[in-house]
């Protein structure tokens, strides 16, 4: 495969590309059993060089998906159990004294890997849960004064349990500001979970790599090559802003919030085969990205609202322009021809 994207995003690259997405996504669903959009939404994270934190009660197949996503993706991963007595070091690595040479070396510690799992981050102290801020947005650790660079691609998927579980860890804004994408994981349909009992009751199936790290990085670039027209960029802007002026919001979704709409909205269209974003695809990536950017206050809590509600609230009263089918095609024209 040639790895140089082209000038504009033509069929070929836009079918090329689709294909090895679908091919990651029905490779998982041989592993994972639930909602299709789960895995969607955390391989749209993915081609927006961005990172996921997946919610729900323990039980629902949080890690067993992200296991296999690493291994449907190749590349190297490594799994940190976070609990309350896990130190910074335990996950950037520290200096070690070898005493035979007389010299300090550096033990790398998991971050140093292609996909790493965060299991239970909410377990871990503020002071252990900051470990990550720097890697998660710089790509880089720094150990005792010196930075070191981190494996591309890197992708970092957490899971948290809800706060009302014992001995868990509010993540601070900063923390949570960091992932892209934040998907509730639910308790599965009577349906699927007949089938779970069936798939794992015998021997559990094991995921194959489909994609190789070449593959993952060359995804990445089409993905930045999808169009955006000026609509687009201004209607992520006007529900960003929408949540800055509510009187039930003490703290609305920021910049980077607006900004982490169109990045996942150019990969939703890549998974979808096009080479330029509609309206729609904002809405179908508007909750996960911002409804955990969004701090209620206390009056709001009191009377039971929700980010996620205020999302859909956003959804409702901000208008855009709806592209009729020749604005479609002009974009795909646009697009095509690199202009």
């Amino acid at each position: 495969m040639n790895d140089a994207v082209p000038t504009g995003l033509r069929p070929e690259v836009l079918s090329q590309a689709q294909a090895l997405t679908r091919a990651v996504l029905d490779e998982v669903g041989r592993a994972y059993v639930g909602n299709p959009e789960i895995p969607e939404r955390i391989l749209v994270a993915m081609l927006a060089r961005g990172h996921c934190l997946l919610e729900g009660v323990p039980g629902v197949a949080k890690t067993t998906l992200i296991k296999a996503f690493a291994a449907a993706m190749g590349g190297s991963f490594k799994r940190i159990q976070f609990t309350p007595d896990l130190l910074p070091s335990d996950i950037t690595g520290t200096y070690v004294l070898s005493p035979r040479e007389g010299t300090f070396s550096l033990r790398r510690g998991p971050i140093f890997a292609h996909v790493v799992l965060g299991d239970e981050i909410n377990r871990a102290p503020a002071k252990t849960q900051s470990a990550l801020l720097e890697a998660m947005q710089e790509r880089q650790v720094t150990i005792d004064g010196e930075t070191h660079p981190l494996a591309e691609p890197f992708f970092v998927l957490a899971t948290q349990n809800p706060l009302e579980q014992e001995g868990t860890y509010p993540l601070p804004e900063a923390q949570v500001d960091r992932f892209l994408l934040r998907v509730v994981v639910p308790y599965p349909s009577a349906e699927d979970e007949v089938r779970v009992l069936r798939a794992y009751a015998a021997r559990p199936p094991v995921t194959r790599g489909v994609i190789s790290l070449e593959n993952i990085l060359w995804l990445q670039q089409v993905a930045d090559g999808v169009h955006v027209d000026d609509e687009i960029y201004s209607y992520a802007v006007a529900l960003a802003g929408y949540t800055r002026t509510h009187p039930k919001i003490a703290l609305g979704a920021s910049p980077r919030a607006s900004l982490g709409l169109v990045l996942a909205a150019r990969a939703v269209a890549l998974i979808d085969g096009r080479g330029f974003v509609l309206p729609d695809d904002l809405k179908r990536v508007a909750q996960p990205v911002m409804a955990h950017r969004i701090l209620l206050g206390a009056e709001a809590e009191s009377e039971g609202a929700s980010p996620a509600a205020l999302v859909d609230e956003a959804l409702a009263r901000v208008p855009y322009r709806r592209l009729d089918a020749r604005d479609g095609a002009a974009q795909h024209g646009r697009a095509v021809s690199g202009r």
